[in-house]
């Protein structure tokens, strides 16, 4: 347990609406939906969501993650632990990652 809370979620527009936002609420997390431009036309990077897109980039790049074989939930969250502490090690290292 990190002893951390998530206190905001950058969420895309499929989050908006009373059900995500009272569910949110419920354990103390706001939510700020990041929108799509209107006058662009084509792919458009949205702000915020590059960050997730790439940590779950990162993530997929270590082989015990590519697939769900843990049936408890706490089996499952020790690799994911594992993984993101040598991504953030790597980093503060300037270094580049390891490739499994």
């Amino acid at each position: 347990m990190t002893r951390h809370t998530v206190e905001l979620a950058y969420v895309d527009q499929g989050y908006t609406g009373p059900n995500a936002a009272e569910a949110a609420l419920a354990h103390g997390i706001q939510l700020e939906v990041v929108k799509h431009p209107m006058a662009r036309r084509g792919f458009v990077l949205l702000p915020k969501r590059w960050v997730v897109e790439r940590s779950f980039a990162w993530a997929a790049r270590f082989r015990r993650l590519a697939r769900d074989y843990e049936r408890l939930d706490t089996t499952h969250k020790g690799p994911h632990y594992v993984a993101f502490a040598i991504l953030m090690c790597a980093r503060l290292l300037n270094t580049p990652p390891p490739t499994s």
